[in-house]
């Protein structure tokens, strides 16, 4: 009894242990890289303060409490109980909120506004981890061989192109050594980091947070400087709630306590080791602490750490663009699954592109990883920020929370937020307004798509008829039917698709099994296949079926079509079936609160998103096309 009762709870315990393991590579990457390029940036550059004792600890004691404030009780204690069936991130928050019926239609258009510019930061996320975790990783070279100073930006876009350029293989082959090499990374600024501790342990006082308040106290609105810089040790914060749909809340949390928090205390408290004795090594802390003969070791495991991070950024940046394209705010692009087995992976070559040609003109651009310090806190406290007024409606509008009790959490949040967003703002002309560049642009692009789409579909629909009066009109005046089977696409659950008014106009035939189809995305992660289908025969030989995807699922128009053959006496073969997609001419007119230039963007967005024959997986030897014009 004792044994069967044992093997599940073992079982359980060894896929929670896995679980984390691979949760120390995708999870913690970018936040575990932080050591590289925080510390430095609180007393380099142009918006330091000296690297005095004083100064030094203070540092020190908000950086611990931040980590213990931001990421323990914000996102482990609190946000990331605000799941979607278990899936996180900004785009999930919001398909939460989207259904409960936000008090006001303006509220509401704030709240999904406010999400989907939280979504694009992202991007601009997305863009500059890769070029600051491997320009900050190469630029040990300077420290191990001076000489070599000049190599650091030719080295770094070296190892950027090959990683871009390897996305459309899939990170399957490599994924299963993403945990264990962060896991020895994080071994590894442990043991450096014990080593600084070792020699000055009195540096271990700055975990008391009076050393925070007197730092603040001590310096005044100077300290304001120093908070754009701490902002990055969090870097990589939301990682936390936006993977918790792959890996678990209980894996995650067991990687950041067992693993992640003691190696970076350790490795920031090392360096702040250091800088009490050798103030000096200011230049780069990270690297000073480690032996000389360990330096290019340490060079090249934090290479591969930060490869690791850049990947996770990446393949965010993949999902991310998904779950947009099934909730309706981007046009259809295409996506490439590089594995069988794992749903995840993904690859998209128009994201992967932009974010490729973005790294790399970064560091053309900026050329260290302290000019780009200043760009990354921007983007990082906007999404930590838009996140915290998120989670408040959801408290208070799921959750029933009480004004008073859901406002303090949120005003404690912020607290702590908002004082770093005013840093930023101290750096916005350094570099801060490259994220807000990269949003504002993806904003609006999701929002004129969205937009687009509504009036599109509200214009088809007012063309429309009712079926009951096409039915009956068809039967009446004796059209020719066919042999095989029509399936028209369409967004209109009641009425008859314009497409197949065209067909009809101009073909004069109907098949003899037509199916109208209508492929609809639900705001929850997948939809359970019990709920997937329903089907309606509508009587001589039509037939209406309604298949319904989670935003992280990707549609198969022939197997969702194969999976109802049999049904109401419906006779499906691939072999004889014909689709009927519409292929609308769009002509851009200035409507009311609408500018014309955003017509013509959304206008140029449809003609250049993938065709529906292959975002559906239809077979393009069956399809139909049949174009209109249509007035916006």
């Amino acid at each position: 009894m004792s044994k069967n009762n044992h093997n599940p709870s073992h079982d359980d315990r060894k896929q929670v242990y896995a679980l984390a393991l691979g949760a120390l590579g995708v999870v913690f990457g970018d936040i575990g890289t932080s050591p590289l390029y925080a510390m430095k940036e609180a007393f380099t550059g142009p918006h330091s303060i000296v690297a005095s004792p004083a100064n030094v600890l203070g540092v020190l004691s908000i950086i611990f409490w931040v980590l213990i404030f931001v990421v323990v009780i914000k996102y482990l204690t609190f946000i990331m109980r605000a799941d979607n069936r278990g899936e996180g991130g900004i785009l999930a928050l919001l398909a939460i909120l989207t259904p409960l019926g936000v008090p006001t239609l303006r509220r509401r258009s704030m709240l999904i506004g406010l999400g989907l510019f939280g979504s694009a930061l992202l991007y601009g996320d997305g863009v500059i981890t890769p070029a600051i975790s491997v320009l900050s990783a190469v630029e040990g070279l300077e420290v191990a061989t001076p000489a070599l100073s000049h190599f650091v930006v030719p080295i770094t876009i070296a190892i950027l192109i090959p990683l871009f350029l390897f996305q459309n293989r899939g990170t399957g082959r490599v994924g299963a050594i993403f945990g264990p090499i962060t896991l020895i990374w994080f071994i590894t600024i442990a043991a450096t980091g014990l080593r600084g501790i070792i020699k000055h342990p009195q540096v271990i006082a700055a975990i008391n947070p009076f050393y925070a308040v007197g730092f603040f106290v001590e310096n005044g609105i100077v300290s304001l400087r120093v908070l754009g810089s701490v902002v990055l040790v969090v870097t990589g914060a939301e990682a936390l709630y936006a993977d918790m749909g792959h890996f678990g809340v209980k894996p995650i949390r067991l990687g950041w306590y067992a693993v992640v928090l003691p190696a970076l205390t350790l490795n920031y408290f090392g360096q702040g080791a250091l800088l009490l004795s050798h103030p000096e090594a200011i230049q780069n802390p990270f690297y000073e602490l480690v032996p000389s003969w360990g330096l290019y070791p340490m060079i090249f495991i934090a290479s591969l750490a930060t490869v690791v991070a850049s990947q996770a950024l990446i393949s965010g940046s993949f999902s991310l663009t998904r779950q947009a394209v099934q909730l309706g705010y981007l046009p259809r692009v295409t996506i490439g699954h590089t594995s069988e087995v794992t749903a995840g992976q993904i690859y998209i070559p128009e994201v992967n592109a932009f974010l490729m040609v973005a790294c790399i003109a970064l560091v053309l651009f900026f050329q260290k990883s302290s000019n780009l310090a200043a760009a990354y806190g921007m983007a990082v406290v906007g999404t930590m920020i838009i996140t915290t007024i998120l989670f408040y409606y959801v408290a208070r509008e799921k959750w029933k929370w009480s004004s008073p009790l859901a406002a303090s959490l949120m005003a404690l949040f912020l607290l702590i937020e908002i004082p770093f967003f005013l840093a930023n703002l101290i750096k916005f002309i350094h570099g801060g307004w490259f994220p807000v560049v990269v949003a504002a642009v993806i904003y609006t692009l999701m929002s004129t798509w969205k937009r687009g789409r509504r009036l599109l579909s509200e214009s088809l629909s007012s063309r429309s008829m009712p079926m009951d009066l096409f039915l009956r009109d068809t039967s009446i005046s004796g059209i020719e039917r066919v042999p095989g089977t029509a399936v028209f696409m369409t967004g209109n659950l009641e009425g008859v698709p314009i497409v197949l008014l065209h067909h009809l106009k101009h073909n004069k035939v109907l098949h003899k099994q037509v199916i109208l189809l209508s492929v609809l995305t639900e705001e929850i992660p997948k939809v359970d296949a019990r709920e997937r289908l329903q089907f309606k025969a509508l009587g001589t030989g039509f037939f209406r079926i309604t298949a319904r995807y989670g935003f992280m699922e990707t549609p198969n128009i022939p197997e969702l079509l194969e999976s109802c053959k049999g049904q109401e006496g419906l006779d499906f073969r691939l072999a004889v079936t014909t689709f009927y997609l519409g292929r609308e001419t769009l002509i851009a007119r200035v409507k009311k609160g609408i500018p014309r230039w955003r017509m013509k963007l959304f206008a140029f967005m449809s003609r250049n998103a993938l065709d529906a024959t292959a975002f559906f997986g239809i077979p393009p030897g069956r399809v139909v096309e049949l174009g209109m014009q249509v007035e916006l």
